[in-house]
C-alpha cells in the first residue's frame, strides 16, 4: 500500500471507525474544525486588528443584543436537554458510563451534546466583537484560550462519547452562560441599567464554582470504576485545574489586588489631605 493510501486508512480509522456511529455524522469534516480553530487565532490576533488599524470602530449595538438573546436561548434549551436527558433522573453523578444503547434518553443527550458543540464555535463571535469594535485589550490569553479548547473538547466529546460522565460539564457550562449573556445583555441597554448588574463580580465566581465542580467531579470517576473512560476524566480534571487558575488569577488581579489598591489609595489621599489641614 502506498504512503497516501496508508495515510488514508489511518485517517478513516481516527476519524469514522474510531467515532460513535449514532454521531459520527453529525459534524462537518475534521478537516474544516481543525482549520476554524486555528484561523479563528490568527484573525483575533493578527489580521483582525491589522485590518482594524486604519478604520473606525464597527458599531454592534442590535447585533450583539441579538447575539446574547440568542445565547440565553441556546444555553437555556441545553440545560433543560440535559437534565431531561439524564442528569436530573437516570445519571449517576459519581460515575455515568457511556450508555452504547439507541434509546430516547441518549438521543436526546446527543442532541444536547450537537447543539453545544454548534454554540461553541458561535461563542467565538465573543472576540470577533471585541476586534471589530476595536476593544483589542479585552481579548486576553485567558479569553482566546477558553474560546479555543472549549469547541475542540466539545467535538471531540460528540464524535466519540456523546453521552456519560463528562456531559455534566456542558450542562454547567450552559447555566453559566445563561447568567453570563443575561448580564451581557442588561449591560448593553444602556447606563440607566447599569444598577441592575451590580452582580458582575459574582461571574467570575460563578465560573471558578463551575471549574471546582467539574473538577471533583471527573476526579470522582477516576476513583470508582463504572467503564467511563478514566483518561477522558484525567484531561478534563488538568484542564478544569488549567481555567481555575487562569480565572482565579483573573479574579484576584480585577478585584482582590484593585480593591487593595484603592484602599491604600484612599488611605493615602485622606493622610494627605489631614497634613495639609
Amino acid at each position: 500500500m502506498s504512503l497516501l493510501g496508508r495515510m488514508k486508512e489511518t485517517y478513516d480509522y481516527i476519524f469514522y471507525d474510531l467515532c460513535d456511529p449514532r454521531t459520527r455524522d453529525w459534524s462537518p469534516s475534521p478537516v474544516v474544525v481543525y482549520t476554524i480553530i486555528p484561523f479563528y487565532l490568527y484573525f483575533c490576533n493578527k489580521l483582525g486588528p491589522q485590518l482594524m488599524k486604519d478604520q473606525k470602530p464597527f458599531k454592534l449595538k442590535r447585533l450583539i443584543m441579538i447575539y446574547n438573546i440568542f445565547q440565553i436561548i441556546a444555553s437555556g434549551y441545553i440545560v433543560y436537554l440535559g437534565l431531561y436527558s439524564g442528569w436530573f433522573s437516570t445519571y449517576s453523578w459519581t460515575c455515568q458510563p457511556v450508555d452504547e444503547t439507541d434509546n430516547p434518553t441518549s438521543r436526546t443527550m446527543h442532541k444536547a451534546f450537537w447543539t453545544y458543540t454548534v454554540v461553541k464555535f458561535i461563542d467565538m463571535l465573543d472576540t470577533v466583537f471585541f476586534v471589530l469594535r476595536k476593544k483589542d485589550r479585552q481579548i486576553s490569553f485567558l479569553h482566546l484560550f477558553h474560546h479555543s479548547m472549549m469547541p475542540l473538547a466539545s467535538y471531540i466529546g460528540l464524535k466519540y462519547y456523546p453521552n456519560g460522565h463528562a456531559t455534566l460539564l456542558g450542562l454547567i457550562n450552559s447555566f453559566v452562560h445563561v447568567v453570563m449573556y443575561t448580564y451581557y445583555l442588561i449591560a448593553g441597554l444602556g447606563p440607566k441599567y447599569q444598577k441592575y448588574i451590580w452582580w458582575k463580580k459574582h461571574l467570575t465566581t460563578m465560573q471558578l464554582v463551575q471549574f471546582a465542580t467539574i473538577f471533583l467531579h471527573n476526579l470522582s470517576a477516576l476513583y470508582e470504576n463504572c467503564g467511563y473512560p478514566r483518561w477522558i476524566s484525567t484531561i478534563l480534571c488538568v484542564h478544569s485545574l488549567q481555567f481555575l487558575y487562569m480565572f482565579g488569577n483573573f479574579y484576584y488581579v480585577s478585584y482582590v489586588k484593585e480593591n487593595k489598591s484603592n484602599s491604600n489609595g484612599n488611605l493615602k489621599n485622606g493622610t494627605s489631605k489631614v497634613k495639609a489641614n
